[in-house]
């Protein structure tokens, strides 16, 4: 597996990550399942796997995902030494839905609970914020997270849903390694919005999330007639190929699928060998924007 710096850290992680987050919610596959898929990527050369403390069913169950990472590392029979959990805290899920709280008080438990999911023997890899509370400032939500970092509970930090301003400010409380903002064939606001040339020039990685658009998109993608053609030209899925864009449009993009079943994985894995010259991207380009 082709690896990539995170941030600015001299740590190397895949190419290619896995997000836990459809093994969490209320349409979650068995406990089995789920461990045979996060098995399977870690047998594929997968060393960062995306989680977050409100992946779960609602507030009853929260910090399920990173539980359950948890325990299929420990149940893993090689050695896991090298693998980078990235974990988020800042939303909560009341009778299943989403919402904000960047309450310092609320995030300093969060990420000492997310610390004892994942084992409560070492730093949490990286932790990000999920997303800015606008009824608290990024200074006062940021806080408890530089302070995990001096105390040994973080080991790095990253942000989610962020703007280039907000990521400045994010920077002045406490290092910062990653954004991860919603980016795919339907949503590229990351390359307006000035944020992926941030991540570029700053040297941060930048994590989309919701690579193949979420569920509501995933059928469309094979109506895309470019991404059908490539497809088909070089032997891979079509989901592929979107992982492929991606990875193509920005140094600093580090794709993290969501994948509940081993095959899924397998598949999102093929990315990483996929090569798409300039005209090829382009021609997606102007496929997504007439579709």
């Amino acid at each position: 597996m082709e690896t990539k710096q995170l941030g600015n850290t001299g740590i190397p992680v895949s190419a290619i990550g896995l997000g836990g987050m459809p093994m969490s919610l209320s349409s979650r596959p068995p406990e089995a399942q789920s461990i045979a898929t996060i098995h399977r990527a870690l047998d594929l050369g997968v060393t960062l796997i995306d989680t977050a403390d409100s992946y779960c069913k609602d507030e009853s169950d929260k910090h399920h995902n990173e539980r359950l990472i948890y325990k299929a590392l420990q149940e893993y029979s090689q050695d896991t030494s090298n693998v980078m959990i990235a974990t988020k805290g800042g939303l909560m899920r009341p009778n299943g839905d989403w919402t904000r709280n960047g309450n310092p008080d609320h995030l300093r438990e969060t990420i000492h609970a997310s610390f004892e999911a994942l084992g409560g023997d070492q730093p949490i890899g990286l932790w990000q914020y999920h997303a800015p509370d606008p009824n608290y400032s990024i200074e006062e939500s940021l806080k408890p997270a530089r302070e995990a970092v001096v105390n040994g509970l973080i080991r790095f930090v990253g942000v989610s849903n962020f703007s280039v301003e907000q990521i400045k400010r994010a920077r002045d409380v406490v290092e910062i390694e990653s954004v991860q903002n919603q980016y795919n064939p339907w949503n590229r606001e990351p390359e307006s919005d000035g944020v992926l040339e941030y991540c570029d020039r700053e040297g941060l990685t930048f994590l989309p999330w919701s690579p193949l658009g979420g569920s509501r998109r995933f059928n469309q993608i094979k109506e895309i007639k470019a991404i059908v053609q490539l497809a088909q030209a070089k032997g891979v899925s079509v989901y592929s190929i979107v992982l492929a864009w991606l990875r193509a449009k920005s140094p600093s993009v580090l794709p993290i699928p969501g994948a509940s079943k081993p095959e899924s994985i397998e598949d999102s894995i093929t990315a990483a060998t996929v090569k798409l010259d300039q005209t090829e991207v382009d021609q997606i380009d102007q496929a997504i924007a007439t579709t």
